[in-house]
Protein backbone atom coordinates (compact mmCIF):
# COMPACT_ATOMS: atom_id res chain seq x y z
CA UNK A 1 0.00 0.00 0.00
CA UNK A 2 1.34 3.77 -1.01
CA UNK A 3 2.24 5.39 1.82
CA UNK A 4 0.09 8.81 2.30
CA UNK A 5 1.04 11.77 0.64
CA UNK A 6 3.42 13.70 2.73
CA UNK A 7 3.32 17.16 4.21
CA UNK A 8 4.44 19.59 1.61
CA UNK A 9 5.77 22.65 4.01
CA UNK A 10 7.95 22.38 6.60
CA UNK A 11 6.67 21.53 10.22
CA UNK A 12 7.06 25.08 11.34
CA UNK A 13 5.34 26.75 8.46
CA UNK A 14 2.63 24.06 7.92
CA UNK A 15 1.53 23.93 11.77
CA UNK A 16 -1.50 24.87 13.42
CA UNK A 17 -0.67 28.28 14.71
CA UNK A 18 -2.77 26.87 18.40
CA UNK A 19 -0.38 23.94 18.48
CA UNK A 20 3.20 26.52 18.97
CA UNK A 21 4.18 26.89 21.95
CA UNK A 22 6.43 30.25 22.12
CA UNK A 23 8.16 29.62 25.68
CA UNK A 24 10.77 32.16 27.78
CA UNK A 25 14.10 30.47 26.97
CA UNK A 26 16.09 31.44 29.92
CA UNK A 27 13.15 30.48 31.96
CA UNK A 28 12.41 27.15 30.30
CA UNK A 29 16.20 26.09 30.44
CA UNK A 30 15.85 27.05 34.11
CA UNK A 31 13.29 24.81 34.66
CA UNK A 32 15.04 21.72 32.85
CA UNK A 33 17.79 22.49 35.31
CA UNK A 34 16.23 22.36 38.70
CA UNK A 35 15.05 19.34 37.21
CA UNK A 36 17.95 17.88 36.08
CA UNK A 37 18.69 18.50 39.99
CA UNK A 38 16.31 15.96 41.23
CA UNK A 39 17.89 13.36 43.54
CA UNK A 40 15.51 10.30 42.17
CA UNK A 41 13.86 9.58 39.64
CA UNK A 42 10.85 9.62 41.29
CA UNK A 43 10.95 12.86 42.21
CA UNK A 44 11.81 14.07 38.79
CA UNK A 45 8.43 12.18 37.28
CA UNK A 46 6.95 13.76 40.20
CA UNK A 47 8.02 17.52 39.15
CA UNK A 48 6.91 16.55 35.30
CA UNK A 49 3.29 17.28 35.28
CA UNK A 50 3.88 20.97 37.30
CA UNK A 51 6.33 21.27 34.55
CA UNK A 52 4.14 20.88 31.76
CA UNK A 53 0.89 22.81 33.03
CA UNK A 54 3.36 25.85 33.25
CA UNK A 55 4.62 25.23 29.51
CA UNK A 56 0.57 24.66 28.41
CA UNK A 57 -1.08 28.14 30.69
CA UNK A 58 -1.24 30.85 29.00
CA UNK A 59 -0.57 33.02 31.71
CA UNK A 60 2.61 31.23 33.13
CA UNK A 61 6.04 33.34 33.11
CA UNK A 62 7.38 30.61 30.79
CA UNK A 63 5.48 31.73 27.57
CA UNK A 64 6.14 34.85 25.49
CA UNK A 65 4.71 36.67 23.09
CA UNK A 66 6.43 36.03 19.81
CA UNK A 67 8.88 38.22 18.59
CA UNK A 68 10.46 38.22 21.65
CA UNK A 69 14.21 38.23 21.59
CA UNK A 70 14.77 35.46 24.76
CA UNK A 71 12.00 32.89 22.96
CA UNK A 72 12.07 29.44 21.81
CA UNK A 73 9.44 27.56 19.37
CA UNK A 74 8.53 24.10 20.09
CA UNK A 75 5.11 22.44 18.68
CA UNK A 76 3.08 21.42 21.56
CA UNK A 77 2.99 17.26 20.59
CA UNK A 78 6.79 17.46 19.96
CA UNK A 79 7.55 18.99 23.69
CA UNK A 80 4.88 16.48 25.34
CA UNK A 81 6.81 13.72 23.57
CA UNK A 82 10.22 15.24 24.64
CA UNK A 83 9.03 15.17 28.69
CA UNK A 84 7.12 11.90 28.10
CA UNK A 85 10.67 10.04 27.38
CA UNK A 86 12.24 12.27 30.03
CA UNK A 87 9.53 10.50 32.22
CA UNK A 88 9.89 7.14 30.70
CA UNK A 89 13.65 6.68 32.00
CA UNK A 90 14.85 4.01 34.01
CA UNK A 91 18.12 5.91 35.38
CA UNK A 92 18.49 9.34 36.62
CA UNK A 93 21.09 9.45 34.06
CA UNK A 94 19.46 8.37 31.63
CA UNK A 95 16.73 10.98 32.18
CA UNK A 96 19.51 14.13 33.04
CA UNK A 97 20.63 12.95 29.15
CA UNK A 98 16.77 13.54 27.59
CA UNK A 99 17.13 17.11 29.89
CA UNK A 100 20.44 17.96 28.32
CA UNK A 101 19.34 17.28 24.64
CA UNK A 102 16.18 18.96 25.20
CA UNK A 103 17.98 22.16 26.69
CA UNK A 104 20.22 22.01 23.80
CA UNK A 105 17.28 21.89 21.10
CA UNK A 106 15.93 25.58 23.26
CA UNK A 107 19.38 27.25 23.30
CA UNK A 108 21.10 26.57 20.30
CA UNK A 109 20.65 26.21 16.44
CA UNK A 110 23.26 22.61 15.27
CA UNK A 111 22.80 22.98 10.87
CA UNK A 112 25.06 21.37 8.84
CA UNK A 113 27.19 22.88 5.86
CA UNK A 114 24.36 22.20 3.04
CA UNK A 115 21.06 22.19 4.24
CA UNK A 116 19.01 24.32 7.23
CA UNK A 117 18.09 21.12 9.46
CA UNK A 118 18.69 21.79 13.07
CA UNK A 119 20.07 18.49 14.19
CA UNK A 120 19.00 19.31 18.02
CA UNK A 121 15.71 18.72 16.75
CA UNK A 122 15.66 16.15 14.09
CA UNK A 123 12.94 14.40 15.58
CA UNK A 124 10.61 17.29 14.47
CA UNK A 125 11.15 16.80 10.62
CA UNK A 126 8.48 14.37 9.83
CA UNK A 127 8.20 15.79 6.63
CA UNK A 128 11.91 14.86 5.34
CA UNK A 129 12.77 11.04 4.08
CA UNK A 130 15.78 9.33 4.78
CA UNK A 131 14.76 5.97 3.86
CA UNK A 132 15.75 4.91 -0.50
CA UNK A 133 12.05 4.10 -1.14
CA UNK A 134 9.67 7.01 -1.98
CA UNK A 135 5.95 6.07 -1.92
CA UNK A 136 3.35 8.76 -3.62
CA UNK A 137 -0.35 8.08 -3.67
CA UNK A 138 -0.67 11.25 -5.90
CA UNK A 139 1.29 14.42 -6.78
CA UNK A 140 1.41 17.38 -4.94
CA UNK A 141 -1.48 19.73 -6.42
CA UNK A 142 -0.99 23.03 -3.94
CA UNK A 143 -0.67 26.22 -5.16
CA UNK A 144 0.69 26.91 -8.75
CA UNK A 145 1.33 22.79 -8.85
CA UNK A 146 -0.82 20.96 -12.19
CA UNK A 147 -0.54 17.82 -14.04
CA UNK A 148 -1.29 19.24 -17.35
CA UNK A 149 2.00 19.18 -18.69
CA UNK A 150 2.49 15.55 -19.63
CA UNK A 151 5.97 13.53 -18.31
CA UNK A 152 6.35 16.39 -15.36
CA UNK A 153 7.44 15.14 -12.08
CA UNK A 154 5.67 15.31 -8.60
CA UNK A 155 7.05 18.28 -6.48
CA UNK A 156 7.55 15.99 -3.77
CA UNK A 157 10.96 15.05 -5.54
CA UNK A 158 12.40 19.08 -5.33
CA UNK A 159 11.04 19.63 -2.18
CA UNK A 160 12.81 16.44 -0.74
CA UNK A 161 15.61 17.31 -2.38
CA UNK A 162 15.75 20.91 -1.86
CA UNK A 163 15.11 20.38 1.92
CA UNK A 164 18.19 17.52 2.66
CA UNK A 165 20.89 19.46 0.00
CA UNK A 166 20.28 23.42 0.12
CA UNK A 167 19.85 26.17 2.48
CA UNK A 168 17.56 28.97 2.12
CA UNK A 169 19.33 31.71 -0.05
CA UNK A 170 20.83 28.68 -2.04
CA UNK A 171 20.45 28.42 -5.98
CA UNK A 172 18.97 25.49 -7.93
CA UNK A 173 18.84 25.36 -11.50
CA UNK A 174 17.13 22.28 -13.10
CA UNK A 175 18.60 22.35 -17.18
CA UNK A 176 15.18 20.48 -18.08
CA UNK A 177 12.36 23.21 -16.01
CA UNK A 178 9.28 21.84 -18.27
CA UNK A 179 6.36 22.89 -16.31
CA UNK A 180 8.21 24.25 -13.35
CA UNK A 181 8.40 21.91 -10.96
CA UNK A 182 11.39 22.87 -9.43
CA UNK A 183 11.30 26.48 -9.81
CA UNK A 184 7.48 26.64 -7.85
CA UNK A 185 9.12 24.53 -4.83
CA UNK A 186 12.00 26.62 -5.11
CA UNK A 187 9.68 29.82 -4.39
CA UNK A 188 8.25 28.24 -1.82
CA UNK A 189 11.09 27.14 0.14
CA UNK A 190 13.04 30.35 -0.34
CA UNK A 191 15.59 28.75 -2.76
CA UNK A 192 16.59 30.85 -6.06
CA UNK A 193 16.32 28.97 -9.14
CA UNK A 194 17.14 29.09 -12.65
CA UNK A 195 15.82 26.82 -14.81
CA UNK A 196 15.97 26.17 -19.01
CA UNK A 197 13.69 24.64 -21.30
CA UNK A 198 13.74 24.26 -25.07
CA UNK A 199 10.13 24.75 -25.95
CA UNK A 200 9.42 28.18 -26.36
CA UNK A 201 5.63 27.56 -25.81
CA UNK A 202 6.00 25.95 -23.04
CA UNK A 203 8.66 28.33 -21.47
CA UNK A 204 5.39 31.21 -22.00
CA UNK A 205 3.11 28.98 -20.61
CA UNK A 206 5.35 28.16 -17.20
CA UNK A 207 6.03 31.89 -16.82
CA UNK A 208 2.58 32.66 -16.39
CA UNK A 209 2.07 29.89 -14.09
CA UNK A 210 4.79 31.09 -11.93
CA UNK A 211 2.97 34.11 -11.45
CA UNK A 212 -0.05 32.39 -9.60
CA UNK A 213 2.60 31.17 -6.75
CA UNK A 214 3.57 34.23 -4.46
CA UNK A 215 6.91 35.23 -3.88
CA UNK A 216 7.46 35.31 -0.04
CA UNK A 217 11.03 35.22 0.48
CA UNK A 218 11.98 37.15 -2.43
CA UNK A 219 14.00 35.20 -4.07
CA UNK A 220 15.22 34.59 -8.06
CA UNK A 221 12.95 32.40 -9.99
CA UNK A 222 14.06 32.69 -13.60
CA UNK A 223 13.16 30.69 -16.80
CA UNK A 224 14.78 30.93 -19.67
CA UNK A 225 14.44 29.05 -23.36
CA UNK A 226 17.78 27.67 -24.22
CA UNK A 227 19.47 24.27 -25.15
CA UNK A 228 21.26 22.49 -22.02
CA UNK A 229 23.37 20.61 -24.06
CA UNK A 230 25.32 23.48 -25.30
CA UNK A 231 24.18 26.41 -22.69
CA UNK A 232 26.54 28.56 -21.32
CA UNK A 233 25.95 28.47 -17.71
CA UNK A 234 28.65 30.54 -16.26
CA UNK A 235 27.02 33.57 -18.30
CA UNK A 236 23.81 33.06 -17.59
CA UNK A 237 24.33 32.68 -13.71
CA UNK A 238 26.42 35.86 -14.38
CA UNK A 239 23.20 37.44 -15.42
CA UNK A 240 21.36 36.75 -12.36
CA UNK A 241 24.74 38.14 -9.97
CA UNK A 242 25.68 34.49 -9.30
CA UNK A 243 29.31 32.76 -9.65
CA UNK A 244 27.79 29.05 -9.19
CA UNK A 245 25.20 27.12 -7.93
CA UNK A 246 24.65 24.83 -4.99
CA UNK A 247 22.03 21.75 -6.75
CA UNK A 248 21.51 20.38 -10.06
CA UNK A 249 17.98 19.10 -10.47
CA UNK A 250 17.83 17.09 -13.58
CA UNK A 251 14.44 15.34 -15.10
CA UNK A 252 15.54 14.67 -18.69
CA UNK A 253 12.78 12.82 -20.72
CA UNK A 254 12.96 9.01 -20.56
CA UNK A 255 14.37 9.11 -23.98
CA UNK A 256 11.57 8.44 -26.61
CA UNK A 257 8.59 7.27 -24.29
CA UNK A 258 6.98 10.58 -24.48
CA UNK A 259 7.56 13.20 -27.62
CA UNK A 260 7.79 16.31 -26.28
CA UNK A 261 8.47 18.48 -29.65
CA UNK A 262 9.85 17.62 -33.55
CA UNK A 263 13.48 19.40 -32.45
CA UNK A 264 16.09 17.55 -33.07
CA UNK A 265 17.87 18.92 -29.91
CA UNK A 266 15.20 17.56 -27.65
CA UNK A 267 16.69 14.21 -25.97
CA UNK A 268 13.65 12.20 -26.32
CA UNK A 269 14.21 12.94 -30.12
CA UNK A 270 16.92 11.23 -29.74
CA UNK A 271 17.86 8.20 -32.63
CA UNK A 272 18.98 5.73 -30.28
CA UNK A 273 19.79 5.09 -26.06
CA UNK A 274 23.62 5.72 -27.27
CA UNK A 275 22.97 9.35 -28.78
CA UNK A 276 20.27 10.01 -26.20
CA UNK A 277 22.95 9.33 -23.38
CA UNK A 278 25.63 10.91 -25.08
CA UNK A 279 23.29 14.28 -25.14
CA UNK A 280 22.46 13.89 -21.69
CA UNK A 281 26.17 14.14 -20.56
CA UNK A 282 26.83 17.07 -22.62
CA UNK A 283 24.15 18.39 -20.33
CA UNK A 284 26.25 17.42 -17.24
CA UNK A 285 29.67 18.54 -18.38
CA UNK A 286 27.91 22.07 -18.91
CA UNK A 287 26.19 22.18 -15.53
CA UNK A 288 29.24 20.66 -13.89
CA UNK A 289 31.76 23.27 -13.63
CA UNK A 290 28.86 26.16 -12.13
CA UNK A 291 28.17 23.55 -8.79
CA UNK A 292 30.11 24.16 -5.93
CA UNK A 293 32.46 21.58 -4.48
CA UNK A 294 31.15 19.14 -2.16
CA UNK A 295 27.49 19.89 -3.50
CA UNK A 296 24.90 17.66 -5.34
CA UNK A 297 23.29 16.50 -8.59
CA UNK A 298 20.18 14.33 -8.96
CA UNK A 299 19.23 12.81 -11.82
CA UNK A 300 15.53 11.58 -12.12
CA UNK A 301 15.16 8.93 -14.46
CA UNK A 302 13.35 5.82 -15.40
CA UNK A 303 13.90 2.79 -17.56
CA UNK A 304 12.01 1.55 -20.30
CA UNK A 305 10.78 -1.36 -22.53
CA UNK A 306 11.86 -1.30 -26.95
CA UNK A 307 11.29 -4.36 -28.53
CA UNK A 308 10.13 -6.62 -25.84
CA UNK A 309 13.38 -5.47 -23.87
CA UNK A 310 13.93 -4.04 -20.94
CA UNK A 311 16.41 -0.96 -21.02
CA UNK A 312 18.15 0.12 -17.85
CA UNK A 313 17.89 3.97 -19.04
CA UNK A 314 18.22 5.00 -15.30
CA UNK A 315 21.25 3.07 -14.48
CA UNK A 316 22.86 4.10 -18.23
CA UNK A 317 22.31 7.23 -17.32
CA UNK A 318 23.78 7.15 -14.22
CA UNK A 319 27.00 5.61 -15.88
CA UNK A 320 26.91 8.27 -17.78
CA UNK A 321 26.91 11.35 -14.91
CA UNK A 322 29.95 9.47 -13.27
CA UNK A 323 32.00 10.05 -16.28
CA UNK A 324 31.86 13.82 -15.14
CA UNK A 325 33.35 14.49 -11.85
CA UNK A 326 30.94 13.08 -9.62
CA UNK A 327 30.54 10.02 -6.76
CA UNK A 328 27.19 8.47 -6.31
CA UNK A 329 25.91 9.21 -2.80
CA UNK A 330 22.37 7.58 -3.17
CA UNK A 331 20.11 5.86 -5.28
CA UNK A 332 16.42 6.31 -4.40
CA UNK A 333 13.82 4.28 -6.10
CA UNK A 334 10.39 6.17 -6.09
CA UNK A 335 6.76 4.95 -6.66
CA UNK A 336 4.37 7.34 -7.37
CA UNK A 337 0.92 5.44 -7.82
CA UNK A 338 -1.61 7.77 -9.38
CA UNK A 339 -0.09 7.71 -13.36
CA UNK A 340 -2.06 9.26 -15.85
CA UNK A 341 -1.14 6.73 -18.40
CA UNK A 342 -2.07 3.42 -16.26
CA UNK A 343 -4.50 5.14 -13.96
CA UNK A 344 -7.53 3.52 -15.37
CA UNK A 345 -5.93 0.73 -17.14
CA UNK A 346 -4.34 -1.07 -14.37
CA UNK A 347 -6.10 -4.56 -15.46
CA UNK A 348 -5.15 -4.12 -19.19
CA UNK A 349 -1.63 -3.81 -17.92
CA UNK A 350 -1.76 -6.67 -15.63
CA UNK A 351 -3.19 -8.57 -18.58
CA UNK A 352 -0.73 -7.75 -20.66
CA UNK A 353 2.17 -8.61 -18.34
CA UNK A 354 0.95 -11.97 -17.37
CA UNK A 355 0.98 -12.41 -21.26
CA UNK A 356 4.30 -10.63 -21.92
CA UNK A 357 6.17 -12.21 -19.00
CA UNK A 358 7.41 -8.55 -17.86
CA UNK A 359 6.25 -6.57 -14.66
CA UNK A 360 4.79 -3.40 -15.30
CA UNK A 361 6.90 -0.14 -14.54
CA UNK A 362 5.57 1.58 -11.17
CA UNK A 363 8.90 3.38 -10.00
CA UNK A 364 11.73 5.48 -11.41
CA UNK A 365 15.07 5.93 -10.13
CA UNK A 366 16.42 9.11 -8.05
CA UNK A 367 20.04 9.82 -8.51
CA UNK A 368 22.31 11.46 -6.18
CA UNK A 369 25.38 12.33 -6.86
CA UNK A 370 28.18 14.55 -5.29
CA UNK A 371 30.48 16.56 -6.55
CA UNK A 372 34.36 15.71 -5.75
Amino acid sequence: MARPLLPTRPPAESADPDDLLHLARTSFTDALTRLRESESVATLRDALPMLWQQITDPSSSLRTPVGEADVTTFSKRRLRDALDQIGSAFTLERARYYLDRLARAAQETRTGRINDIDLNRWKEYDDILTDSLWLFDRRDASGAHHAGFWGNFVPQIPYQLMRRYTRRGDLVIDPFAGSGTTLIEGRRLGRHTIGVELNPAVVEQTRATLMHEPDRHGVVCALEVGDSTTLDWTALLEQYGRRSAQLVILHPPYHDIIRFSDDPRDLANAPSVETFLAMLGDVVARVAPVLDRGRYLALVLGDKYANGEWIPLGFLGMQETLRHGFTLKSIVVKNFEQTAGKRSQKELWRYRALVGGFYVFKHEYIFLFRKA
